[in-house]
């Protein structure tokens, strides 16, 4: 089961960037987000690992899969039964603003029970963090 929600922000994509890839400064522009904590050092990459405390859910940890500096990333966290992949791009567009698509998807045995259980929760923290995104980047 795959949620996601698409915003267009006024800023350039390396803009967008440089603050999406900043994990833990992500409570800086989202209520969503209490902390974030790299468990490594240097810029995020292929193989990065976060925890993360988000308001009304598990603490959880992420390691990222993919990542295309200046485009976007992929991570996922793994829980008994459940596989949750969360996908971050960034799209330039031709005004010099970016569209950004982020989606969680909930996969695995126990993966549309949780889905459904989380829906609302999940809806309602992705609009928070597009708007939250796109309001920070925009405003410097």
């Amino acid at each position: 089961m795959e949620q996601s929600t698409t915003i267009e922000i006024a800023a350039p994509p390396e803009r967008v960037w440089e603050v999406m890839s900043d994990v833990e400064r992500w409570s800086d522009w989202t209520s969503t987000v209490t902390w974030v904590r790299r468990l490594d050092e240097g810029p995020l990459r292929a193989g990065s690992r976060a925890k993360i405390n988000q308001p009304k859910l598990p603490e959880t940890e992420y390691v990222v899969t993919e990542l295309e500096p200046g485009h976007g990333f992929t991570w996922v966290a793994t829980a008994p039964g459940v596989l949750t992949t969360a996908r971050h791009t960034i799209e330039p567009l031709a005004d010099g603003g970016t569209r950004v698509r982020l989606s969680v998807e909930q996969s695995g045995w126990l993966g549309s029970t949780m889905g459904r259980f989380y829906r609302g929760l999940t809806d309602r923290y992705l609009a928070t963090e597009a708007a939250g995104l796109k309001a920070w980047c925009e405003r410097r």
